[in-house]
């Protein structure tokens, strides 16, 4: 009888985990951040906060909140997303219009933790708790939505 209690425990984690599994073997995309002062704009013209994913190559959690969460509400929803990729050299220009790298970005906004979500307002600056690290997936699209209600509410 416990056993059966066990399995059908493990049976429920794993169905649970299941619609990660299904998702699309390629990789979803995400626009690599050039120009933090002009996408902040274009956010903004919307209503709508930009969000910065900071991302690390090879990084599974940043797959998972790339693949299943930031890219479908940037394409279905329009969503401004813009991607930091941690120890990249690729220069993009500051919410101020000054060219650093993505890595300059990450050590200035002393991020350690890949993936981490932020949620930028008017001026650059941050609207909304961030949300770091990988979390349970079960409970990352909740955490997501509640970041983003933050934000957009910090707009009105």
């Amino acid at each position: 009888m416990k056993r059966a209690g066990i399995a059908r425990r493990d049976l429920l984690l794993a169905a649970a985990a299941l619609p990660l599994a299904l998702s699309p073997a390629r990789a979803a995309e995400l626009p690599a951040a050039h120009n933090l002062k002009e996408e902040l704009a274009a956010a903004l013209a919307r209503r709508e906060p930009l969000v910065v994913m900071v991302s690390l190559e090879g990084c599974a959690f940043c797959k998972i909140a790339r693949n299943n969460y930031l890219a479908p509400m940037h394409q279905q929803d329009g969503l401004h997303v813009a991607q930091v990729d941690m120890r990249s050299r690729t220069r993009v220009l500051d919410f101020q219009g000054k060219a650093v790298t993505h890595d300059d970005l990450v050590r200035q906004w002393k991020i350690r933790i890949a993936p981490t979500v932020l949620f930028f307002g008017r001026g650059g600056a941050e609207v909304a708790e961030r949300l770091v690290g990988g979390y349970i997936p079960d409970f990352y699209g909740a955490y997501l939505d509640q970041r983003l209600a933050q934000a957009r509410a910090s707009l009105r």
